[in-house]
């Protein structure tokens, strides 16, 4: 039988910014993938895309090019994550998902190439890594979606204005911090 995945698990960039909070993230994911828990991993932009608002800030390059050096800035972190999580593997299309699942390996996806052969989203900044991850659960046919920010406050100010729009029907959504992203893991 081939693995699919049961939950996707967006790892929001924002925690670079909290000491502690990549490694308790990687101790998550990794203590999930020893209990046999089939997740993949879509990374936000964080820093990487900061930088990407700066120059859009700066120099007015526009929604389209900002919209995709925005994902290319999610590629980048992709590749941060896979270097600090224990058997990781950076992909970039959905056989590849499976293709790690069946290797034992944890997905974590660089979206450019994916997105960029499909364009499903506005071009906009109200599309951020969330919905992204949303549209990615819903291409891989996946019912949970765990979201891990800083802080756990209100959903509809934590998401990007496009994120509703973007979550399939009938998809769970669950927004953890990075010390609870465990037990929402265990949950699955």
């Amino acid at each position: 039988m081939t693995p699919r995945v049961d939950t996707i698990v967006k790892v929001g960039g924002a925690l670079l910014g909290t000491a502690g909070a990549l490694d308790s993230v990687v101790r998550a994911l990794d203590s999930a993938v020893a209990r046999g828990v089939s997740i993949a991993v879509v990374p936000g932009g964080g820093p990487f895309a900061h930088a990407v608002r700066d120059v859009d800030a700066s120099l007015g390059i526009g929604e389209e090019t900002a919209h995709w050096m925005a994902i290319l800035a999610m590629d980048q972190h992709a590749l941060l994550l896979a270097s600090r999580t224990p058997h990781a593997r950076v992909v970039e299309h959905p056989a590849e998902v499976t293709g790690a699942l069946v290797h034992g390996r944890l997905p974590v996806l660089a979206p450019y190439r994916w997105l960029r052969a499909r364009d499903p989203l506005p071009h906009s900044w109200d599309v951020t890594s969330d919905s992204i991850a949303a549209w990615v659960a819903g291409e891989l046919e996946v019912r949970r979606l765990v979201l891990v920010k800083p802080i756990v406050a209100e959903r509809s100010t934590l998401v990007d204005a496009y994120f509703e729009r973007a979550v399939p029907n009938g998809m769970s959504v669950v927004i953890a911090d990075a010390e609870g992203l465990t037990e929402a893991l265990r949950a699955t």
